[in-house]
């Protein structure tokens, strides 16, 4: 048996709990913290042995968000709502859109977010940039 393997061996039951995709909230928020510590600890830099598991746990979340946030059949400005009530954001802490005044008109449906907006948003909250898109 390699070196590689018995550490694997070894280490599951300890590791096998952070990898458990998530049946609920607090199992979810458990992943959204792990993921957090890993990014934090060189997983958001793609050359690191992190961004694997970083990848890993950021598709586990994104599975959970996914199957319980019908995010697909809201409008943008509405996504945005809920996204700024999830993470209790305010108007003036989403610079990926812009000023305070930007975002409102977003909110109000005054104004269509850009390209640029769109990349931003996605990858702030981790969602596919269709999400974003009217």
């Amino acid at each position: 048996m390699n070196a590689a393997l018995k550490a694997a061996v070894t280490y599951w039951p300890k590791v096998a709990p952070v990898l458990k995709p998530a049946r609920t909230k607090s199992d979810y928020e458990r992943l959204v913290l792990a993921l957090d510590y890993v990014l934090d600890a060189g997983g958001a830099d793609e050359k690191s042995p992190l961004a694997s598991l970083a990848g890993y746990l950021g598709a586990l979340v994104s599975e959970y968000e996914h199957a319980h946030s019908p995010i697909k059949e809201m409008s943008v400005p509405d996504v945005l709502r809920e996204l700024m009530a999830q993470h209790e954001l305010t108007q003036s802490q989403l610079p990926e859109v812009g000023p305070q005044s930007v975002v409102s008109a977003v909110l109000a449906g005054k104004r269509q977010l850009n390209v640029r907006q769109i990349g931003r948003l996605s990858r702030r909250f981790r969602l596919p940039a269709d999400v974003f898109m009217p």
